[in-house]
């Protein structure tokens, strides 16, 4: 089972960027589809943005413009850029691996430990 790490939160104020990165300890070309999942405080946890092999990605209604999530196949990982960061953006990150059937995100395997990320209004 492949093992995905995620580093690169932190503190930001509003406004700012922060590049989040997920890396595996497999080949992640075998997913169809990887992602990334957030889950704030005393909310349930919710899909901001996927990304297939062919590049074709989709994003949660409220990040659309301001993340890009992208892959890099050879180096097995998976990254979001995250721009115009707002205070409800603030939750813990998940990378997660994923297959891709027709407009569905479906995540397979488990959660790694997740990436902080704050946004101080």
């Amino acid at each position: 089972q492949v093992q995905l790490v995620e580093s690169g939160g932190g503190l930001v104020q509003a406004g700012g960027s922060l590049r989040l990165s997920c890396a595996a300890s497999g080949r992640i070309s075998s997913f169809t589809a990887m992602g990334w999942y957030r889950q704030a405080p005393e909310k349930q946890r919710e899909l901001v943005a996927w990304v297939r092999n062919d590049g074709v990605t989709s994003y949660v209604d409220s990040v659309k413009g301001r993340f890009t999530i992208s892959r890099d196949n050879a180096k097995n990982t998976v990254y979001l850029q995250m721009n115009s960061l707002k205070s409800e953006d603030t939750a813990v990150y998940y990378c997660t691996a994923g297959q891709y059937t027709p407009g569905v995100y479906v995540r397979v395997g488990g959660w790694g430990q997740g990436t902080q990320v704050t946004v101080s209004s």
